[in-house]
């Protein structure tokens, strides 16, 4: 019996191996780099000798790890340097001659050039699109050694308008499969047509046969549900193939579909496997959801058939002090927080976006715009925006390699990323229309002396005939930019069809004359709200919205006011490093509706007033001095009348605290979406005012000043809500939190500890500051800390930094091993707490 006991289970454990070794064709491959920043020549030979290099594990990007540097740097890129780097890689693998292994990176920033024991595979220019290479034909097998050598030549570091990063910034996975296979990225599942009672789901496979000899087989699909029920499957009939490429389709239908939505992102997976007799050769699993969406011109955007508003943000790729390597805990917290605030929608901006970004949004439920480029045959001027002014070697970028790069690079990222249902939109380009000279003179804006104004809040001086005069009229280019667009838009819709083609389009009162908008399913307006009317007027046939739009309440009004405006990306969700060109010590754009180390701005509440439905209310205000608003017969009206609706990409000087000196006016504001708000001061009512008397959409009190505490109290669909802030005095405590206390061991899970200054009498601390230094014991990886203001130039990889707003976070992440971490911090003689962490 007991014999039997352990045959049995021998078998279950064989079985097990056998299974877990059929599915696993992607491998981890990001451990146990070895990294060089050196201008070496042949670091990809394989006897270089690389036993003192620097080990790292990817992600992985070198300039973050760099001080600021005001001198050297360049502001369009954070003032933080590039170079030339090696990475190298020692690996094994077993002989099999019935298997190919490729290496696929998700990201290299940029003009990468990969080796494979001294033989070289290919280079690759972009920075931000996917790649892969084929091993095979140079592996050392049975055991013996393997060198894999990536050479990344980030000299030209002022080579993109905002921080790019430097390095294998993204994750590399090993990739090993039989033969006969599904190819990288080859599927495509798409959802013709959807219902609530019935779904159809098509799945395109393509299959690779590197067999010199014609291969019988079957392809297997099985779908399961987001519980993990199987609820489709289909088998293809008996498949003959010679050496090369083909694609079938599979379809079935599901009943009562878990449909995919902002509020429910029900996720299913397909199982795709290529069985040939009684064997599975390949397992190829493809994550979808279910969902349809449509674009009306007269009635916005629609989501399984709902009416909504897209509620966006542009997003670049770094993520503050961890630079462009970004943990997948950073941006989760980074989406929870937008999310909190009402937000449902990301344009990428201005390149595709990280796989690791994407499953975060089909998990979190945000639609995604995915990004292909920001310039396309000619070059933007790196630290001034437009058309180029420049000439130097360092801002050169990828208008060198348009050319002959474009629809590689586009294609490649439509096939990584076409699966996501997150992605809802591509778009070929953002503001391109700077580098073709006529769109900028033929609109009438520029150059004109007959015209005065603002452009972003200005009608078009000229008709549409006479754009399109002065436009054809005006010496060209060798290459067109209508004709560029439809050559991207075709590239697209190659791959795609179930997207529509957008670009964010700055001129676009030139663009829908120059063949540009002939090209795009939707036209987006950047910065050009003000043209809704003129768009929908001129141009019925088109659908328009906002891609990139002012972080203020004039831009939602806008759209809120405009049925057929489908929504808006706001500029930006989180302060971005870069571009801030001559403004040390600014090191990055201010425009977010979070700082850079994910804390909550004014324009955040103003928006999360606005795009989401739960009671809110936050408090902050200035002296009249420094105050937007004055008082004027006890009424308290702006110091420029109307300046609200112009309103541009930074909100205006608030203080969040309750720290004046005695006997000052205060004008105190409260941002909330509570039609009625009362305010107290030490708990005495200083009145209720009502928030349709508020064209600007913020409560006003004009108030002496008291120490104690200010509260504002609403009430909304019968909820009531409060803010408060409190005079504080001088720090004597530190308070540490923290948003995860178990880490997994896996080198990858990150924890953010917050620190803030606390009083004798337990206030928070807002109006003082201190340099605060964290004390790490234990078993984590310290990535940084930050203030989150985008003027401190400190180092990122250190321990301490000067609190802003009494405040500061730092990034601890895991490694390999277990045990636990104790977290504490000091500024002089002012301690904290501990926080104890437990990895796993």
């Amino acid at each position: 019996m007991i014999n039997k006991l352990i045959l049995g289970l021998s078998l279950l454990i064989l079985c097990a191996c056998q299974s877990v070794q059929k599915v696993d064709r992607e491998a981890d491959f990001n451990f146990g780099w070895k990294f060089s920043l050196d201008k070496l020549n042949d670091a990809y030979a394989l006897n270089v000798d690389d036993a003192s290099w620097r080990e790292v594990n990817l992600p992985h990007d070198w300039s973050v790890e760099f001080p600021f540097d005001s001198i050297n740097g360049e502001g369009c890129t954070g003032y933080l340097p590039g170079g030339l780097a090696w990475y190298r890689k020692h690996f094994k693998v077993e002989s099999n001659p019935n298997k190919s292994i490729y290496v696929l990176f998700d990201g290299v920033y940029n003009n990468s050039e990969v080796w494979l024991n001294g033989e070289k595979l290919g280079e690759h220019p972009n920075g931000y699109t996917p790649f892969y290479f084929d091993l095979t034909p140079y592996l050392n097998k049975s055991g013996k050694d393997n060198v894999i050598a990536v050479k990344v030549d980030h000299t030209r570091y002022a080579d993109s308008r905002w921080y790019s990063g430097s390095g294998i910034y993204r994750n590399v996975k090993l990739i090993t499969v039989n033969k006969l296979h599904i190819p990288i990225w080859g599927t495509f599942v798409t959802t013709p047509k959807v219902s609530k009672d019935e779904a159809t789901v098509s799945i395109d496979v393509k299959v690779l046969n590197e067999y010199s000899k014609i291969q019988s087989f079957k392809v297997n699909t099985v779908f399961f549900n987001p519980k993990g029920i199987k609820v489709g499957e289909v088998v293809s009939d008996e498949l003959n193939i010679n050496k090369g490429e083909t694609t079938l389709m599979q379809t079935v239908s599901i009943k009562n579909p878990a449909l995919w939505s902002i509020d429910t992102p029900q996720l299913y997976k397909a199982v795709t496997k290529i069985v040939q007799g009684n064997k599975t050769l390949d397992t190829y699993n493809t994550t979808f959801g279910i969902r349809s969406i449509r674009f009306d011109k007269k009635e916005g955007f629609f989501l399984n058939g709902v009416n909504m508003k897209i509620k966006g943000v542009c997003q670049h790729h770094d993520g503050g002090l961890v630079g462009a390597a970004v943990p997948k805990g950073v941006w989760r917290r980074r989406l929870e927080i937008l999310k909190d605030g009402g937000c449902n929608a990301l344009r990428i901006s201005h390149n595709p976006a990280s796989e690791e970004l994407l499953e975060l949004c089909d998990e979190m439920g945000f639609l995604v715009q995915d990004e292909f480029f920001d310039e396309w045959d000619y070059p933007k001027d790196k630290r001034l925006n437009m058309n180029e002014r420049h000439d130097d070697y360092i801002t050169r970028g990828y208008a060198e390699h348009f050319q002959e790069w474009a629809q590689f690079d586009l294609k490649n990222t439509m096939l990584a990323h076409r699966n996501h249902p997150s992605v809802f939109q591509w778009s070929i380009g953002n503001e391109i229309e700077w580098t073709y000279p006529r769109n900028k003179k033929a609109t009438g804006f520029f150059d004109n002396m007959n015209w005065q104004g603002g452009y972003f809040w200005s009608q078009p001086p000229f008709s549409t005939e006479k754009i399109r005069s002065v436009y054809n009229s005006l010496p060209a280019k060798e290459h067109n930019i209508g004709a560029t667009a439809q050559k991207l838009a075709k590239w697209t819709k190659e791959l795609d069809t179930s997207r529509p083609v957008i670009a964010n389009c700055i001129l676009p009162s030139a663009s829908f004359e120059t063949g540009y908008a002939d090209a795009l399913d939707i036209v987006g307006f950047s910065y050009r709200r003000v043209m809704y009317d003129y768009a929908r007027k001129n141009y019925p046939d088109k659908v328009v919205m906002g891609t990139e739009n002012l972080g203020q309440w004039h831009e939602w009004k806008a759209i809120e006011e405009r049925p057929f405006v489908s929504g808006t990306f706001l500029w930006t969700g989180t302060d971005y490093l870069g571009e801030s060109n001559g403004q040390w010590p600014r090191k990055a754009t201010e425009s977010g509706l979070l700082d850079l180390a994910g804390f909550e701005k004014p324009n955040f509440h103003m928006y999360k007033t606005l795009w989401q439905d739960d009671a809110h209310i936050y408090i902050c205000g200035n002296t009249p001095d420094k105050s937007e608003y004055k008082l004027v017969n006890n009424k308290i009206v702006e110091k420029k009348a109307g300046k609200w609706q112009k309103r541009t990409w930074v909100w205006y000087p608030v203080q969040e605290h309750w720290n004046y000196q005695k006997g000052q006016d205060v004008i105190v504001e409260v941002i909330s979406n509570c039609p009625e708000v009362e305010l107290f001061l030490n708990g005495k009512s200083l009145g209720s005012k009502k928030l349709v008397d508020f064209e600007d959409r913020i409560y006003k009190w004009y108030v002496p000043y008291q120490a104690g505490k200010l509260e504002a109290k609403g009430v909304k669909d019968g909820l009531e809500t409060s803010c408060q802030i409190v005079t504080s005095s001088a720090p004597t405590s530190i308070e540490l939190t923290v948003d995860k206390i178990s880490l997994n061991a896996d080198g990858y899970e990150v924890a953010h500890i917050f620190a803030q200054l606390y009083d004798k009498d337990n206030n928070p601390v807002i109006a003082d500051n201190a340099k605060i230094t964290f004390d790490i014991e234990g078993d984590v990886k310290l990535l940084g800390v930050d203030s989150g203001s985008a003027r401190n130039t400190e180092n990122y990889q250190s321990n301490s930094v000067t609190t802003h707003k009494g405040r500061c976070m730092m990034i601890v992440q895991s490694t390999t091993k277990t045990g636990s971490a104790i977290i504490s911090a000091s500024a002089n003689e002012i301690k904290s707490n501990s926080i104890q962490l437990s990895i796993k």
